[in-house]
């Protein structure tokens, strides 16, 4: 006579064994079609690079086309939120920065997804470094000088960023923070605009990525006083941290990474990992973003999950210390 209890034990065990296999029959015909790559911002900055770069790679080793579909608005939040709400099948995937799964949420309201519950994190493929830069008349040439010149006219500097709310605005938030002095905000609508202002010395000072700012910098037109992050960056040996002349300041490294709506099936969530990573860790891939002043990273879905979370309790902090409310 069976014995009850192992009866009961293998019904128990059908539904399990029957998802296993249906994972593993997915994992083998996927991708059988062409697969969408969500970038959430306009053509031509550095996550149009990125995007591209990858969606060629992972076409060649996947078999199948990779289609880039810019979806710019609503600081990121509009194409991020376009993947939130796809069917979690492999077929639709993201390219999320720090400000679309972070800021973005802490700083507007109006945000319609969870950047972590909703979204499968699969890796940080690659850092845009952000450094403080000054019009050559400022009399500052390092972090020390400014924050000398800072104290002796209280209310005369302001900073320059991309945008509220952006990394390069609450790089801004976190120096005045930690350095005591105080700046006025002045965000543009872009990188680009803000840039251009420096250059004509309408504003002294500008939070902006390095890959933005760096041939202004080498041309001598513009002064890179420090890097926001806590190291030095390869491509511009040269250049400082903020860090190094006010101790305890530090932002995040500020990423490019690539999600999958939550719910993407684990062996499917492998294989993105696995030849995304392969792809910008190719030499001419690397070569190109890191020319671009993109450092190549390439995670485990598992630590960019872990960052991801990190990095919006680092960000609440700033918001907080600054006393800036979501709107």
């Amino acid at each position: 006579m069976a014995n009850p209890r192992l009866l009961v034990a293998a019904l128990f065990a059908l539904p399990l064994i029957a998802l296993v296999q249906s994972f593993a029959a997915l994992a083998q015909a996927w991708p059988s079609k062409s697969i969408r790559l969500v970038v959430p911002y306009p053509p031509g900055g550095s996550t149009d690079l990125l995007g591209r770069a990858v969606a060629q790679k992972l076409g060649e080793s996947l078999g199948q086309q990779i289609v880039v579909d810019n979806r710019g608005g609503a600081n990121g939040t509009l194409g991020s939120d376009m993947v939130a709400r796809a069917a979690p099948d492999g077929y639709t995937f993201l390219l999320g920065t720090g400000a679309t799964h972070g800021i973005t949420s802490l700083m507007s309201k109006a945000v319609p997804y969870d950047p972590v519950k909703d979204f499968t994190a699969i890796t940080a493929a690659a850092e845009v470094p952000i450094v403080l830069v000054t019009h050559p008349g400022v009399p500052a040439a390092n972090v020390k000088e400014l924050l000398e010149y800072g104290r002796k006219n209280p209310g005369k500097l302001a900073f320059g960023s991309s945008g509220t709310g952006s990394p390069h605005h609450l790089a801004g938030e976190l120096f005045k923070q930690v350095s005591g002095v105080d700046m006025v905000h002045v965000p543009y609508k872009g990188a680009g605009p803000a840039v251009q202002d420096l250059l004509g010395g309408q504003i002294p000072l500008v939070f902006t990525t390095l890959s933005t700012a760096l041939p202004h910098i080498r041309s001598g037109k513009l002064r890179a006083l420090g890097l926001v992050e806590a190291k030095r960056q390869p491509s511009a040996p040269e250049i400082p941290t903020i860090g190094e002349s006010i101790p305890g300041y530090a932002m995040p490294r500020s990423w490019l990474g690539f999600f999958a709506p939550a719910g993407l099936p684990e062996p499917i969530l492998r294989r993105y990992n696995a030849e995304i990573v392969k792809g910008v860790q190719s030499p001419e891939v690397r070569a190109k973003l890191e020319a671009a002043g993109m450092p190549v990273v390439g995670t485990s879905a598992e630590e960019f999950a872990r960052m991801v979370k990190d990095d919006i309790e680092t960000f609440r902090r700033i918001v907080n210390g600054a006393g800036l409310k979501p709107e």
